[in-house]
């Protein structure tokens, strides 16, 4: 085991701790605008230090990469969050992996934990944007995205190309959010629809499978009856071979019979 992966096995639990904490404390303030201000600060200054820690562990997988450019190249949304603090939502990604041990714990079947995996991101990822579009639509005045419930509707909308138009983003931020999330529902979309037919492909190949095994066992059975039906006729051609003698020695007996008179006379 590398010096990396040593670090991010001992840093996941943290990180996934760290990266909730960096959700509610973006989150509530957005969904309860009217917290008092010190409170608003608290949850600031939480996200502050959660942007920092995950600084830091960017730069020590950095340090502890094999190949560091690879790393680095492998890892551009870490990078840009780094750079850019306003990207500071994409860390919110890091709280998927709630998702992974929990399905790896539960030792799920594979289809199913593709379905773990889907159906939680796209709960996350529904919740994140109507957050985030709430956030960059309340304070425009020409928006009619101002309520929770009206990001909530649209996003679900939005990700699961509904679009019925009666709710959409003006601002540019909003926007960007909006294309996030319509590139979101079709990569899902495709992966659920990828699902399902495999899951009909696998069927229609047990099916096949099965039918051809019946064939295959329908033909040896017939191949032992013909096979049977060879020995049947041998036996009979025996049988009348066997008969054919025992009607012989019986013409035999007769005529032994009758030279035996004629030789007593």
């Amino acid at each position: 085991m590398d010096r990396l992966t040593s670090w991010e096995r001992r840093t996941s639990t943290a990180l996934l701790i760290i990266g909730t904490a960096f959700l509610l404390s973006w989150a509530i303030p957005i969904v309860l605008p009217g917290l008092p201000p010190f409170v608003d600060q608290a949850f600031w200054y939480l996200q502050v230090c959660a942007y920092l820690l995950f600084t830091m562990d960017y730069l020590s997988r950095v340090y502890l990469a094999p190949n560091r450019m690879r790393f680095v190249l492998r890892n551009i949304p870490s990078l840009l969050v780094v750079l850019l603090p306003l990207l500071r939502p994409l860390w919110l990604l890091r709280a998927l992996l709630l998702l992974q041990v929990v399905a790896e714990r539960i030792q799920l079947p594979l289809r199913l934990r593709a379905v773990v995996y889907v159906s939680g991101t796209a709960v996350f990822l529904a919740l994140v944007g109507s957050i985030a579009v709430l956030d960059a639509e309340r304070d425009n005045l020409a928006s009619n995205i101002q309520t929770i419930g009206d990001a909530l509707w649209w996003s679900l909308t939005t990700m699961t190309t509904v679009g019925y138009g009666d709710r959409f983003p003006v601002t540019t931020e909003g926007r960007l959010v909006a294309s996030g999330l319509m590139l979101a529902g079709i990569a899902l979309l495709g992966v659920v629809t990828a699902a399902i037919a495999s899951w009909f492909v696998e069927r229609f190949e047990r099916t096949a499978a099965r039918e051809r095994r019946t064939e295959a066992d329908v033909a040896q059975i017939l191949s032992e009856i013909n096979e049977l039906r060879s020995a049947v006729d041998e036996l009979a051609g025996i049988r009348t071979v066997v008969e054919g003698i025992g009607d012989d020695q019986a013409r035999l007996h007769e005529r032994l019979d009758s030279l035996t008179t004629r030789l007593a006379r």
